[in-house]
């Protein structure tokens, strides 16, 4: 850390801090940007932690330049364990960080592992815990981030919806006095930067007038090798009539050895927050795990393919362009062919307008500052 940060960072905390906000993963760096940019927007002082949960700068550094987030005031460096390590790890390093600040409210963002850690510790520390994207639920124990939503959630004592589903499952767990529906932060950046997205140098790099956008990073599909092979068969015919980019995570490139990737499909390392947005705007049609993705796609109008049993993004099937297809080769073949020849126009789901961020500060503004 500079000898300004740290002077910078010790005159910040010399005084009442309203609000720490915290991001650990990928998914998060796009979600507190719009809420980091409010909160100075409005001069409520605010401090920074990224947890390091994703510490490379493929899966992090890019996106706080590309999006224009502050460098975090309290880097907890913890790196990349086994879920119960990790965990430990960022509520062993968060503690006595958030003493040192004794921030008004802890602003947590999404289901990864730092967000149920420090909302644990603030949680025990008296310490107002909003959390936003709030009230997602796939009903899928068996997904880490499921144990991560509902904890997080119950534990909270401000809760901030994206959609009315959300909504419906927290009054279903006896949440709903502490809920409020702002709408969808993704949303705030997404179309805060997307004209940027669409001039980027990688759009030219691709040689295709059409193709299809894959990702895959969930355990569920990339750990089991006979069902991860069968998706990448599945895939490589697909490609045989529209080709593929495969954006690459860096865990399910290692499970790529051993299986035979066609030329159709191109596979690239992890790219930034802006070049992904170009490719999934330009795409014909995504091919996905991510939750995030299947938000995106329902506001740029393309057609999503959800390889998941299950969905915590139901808004996006219901009003948006996304289709649950699960592993079966058969559905997903067909569902492609389906999809491949039809035209979608974006769709918007209630309050997914580009101000969630707004809305959220000035709820904190009015009820907690």
């Amino acid at each position: 850390m500079s000898d300004m940060l740290q002077l910078e960072r010790m005159l910040n905390t010399s005084k009442k801090i309203d609000v720490m906000v915290v991001a650990g993963a990928r998914p998060n760096f796009m979600k507190v940007a719009p809420i980091l940019n409010e909160l100075d927007n409005e001069h409520v002082t605010n401090v920074l932690v990224h947890t390091g949960q994703h510490y490379d700068s493929a899966m992090s550094g890019d996106f706080f330049e590309e999006l224009g987030i502050k460098e975090p005031e309290y880097n907890l460096n913890v790196g990349s364990h086994s879920h119960a390590v990790q965990t430990a790890r960022v509520m062993e390093k968060f503690e006595p960080v958030l003493n040192e600040v004794s921030p008004r409210v802890l602003i947590v963002v999404g289901d990864v592992n730092s967000t149920l850690a420090t909302a644990l510790v603030a949680s025990k520390y008296k310490t107002l815990v909003a959390h936003v994207e709030a009230g997602l639920r796939s009903n899928d124990r068996e997904m880490p981030e499921e144990i991560n939503r509902v904890a997080v959630d119950h534990i909270s004592d401000i809760l901030y919806a994206t959609s009315k589903d959300g909504l419906i499952n927290l009054e279903r767990e006896g949440l709903i006095d502490r809920s409020q529906l702002v709408g969808n932060v993704m949303v705030d950046t997404l179309l805060n930067n997307l004209e940027r997205a669409k001039n980027r140098p990688i759009l030219s790099t691709i040689k295709f007038d059409r193709f299809g956008l894959l990702t895959l990073h969930r355990p569920s599909n990339v750990d089991e090798p006979e069902l991860f092979e069968d998706l990448i068969k599945t895939m490589s015919e697909i490609s045989m009539s529209l080709p593929v980019i495969f954006l690459c995570h860096p865990r399910t490139r290692a499970k790529l050895k051993g299986i035979n990737i066609p030329d159709s499909i191109v596979v690239l390392e992890p790219v930034s927050y802006l070049d992904a947005i170009g490719l999934e705007a330009k795409a014909s049609v995504v091919f996905t795990d991510s939750g995030g993705m299947q938000e995106e796609t329902t506001i740029l109008g393309v057609p999503c393919l959800t390889l998941r049993d299950n969905t915590e993004r139901p808004v996006t099937v219901a009003e948006g362009t996304n289709f649950i297809v699960g592993r079966d080769k058969d559905k997903i073949i067909e569902t492609f062919k389906m999809v491949i020849g039809q035209e979608f126009k974006p769709k918007r789901p209630e309050y997914w307008d580009g101000k969630a961020s707004k809305r959220i500060v000035e709820s904190l503004k009015s009820k907690y500052l």
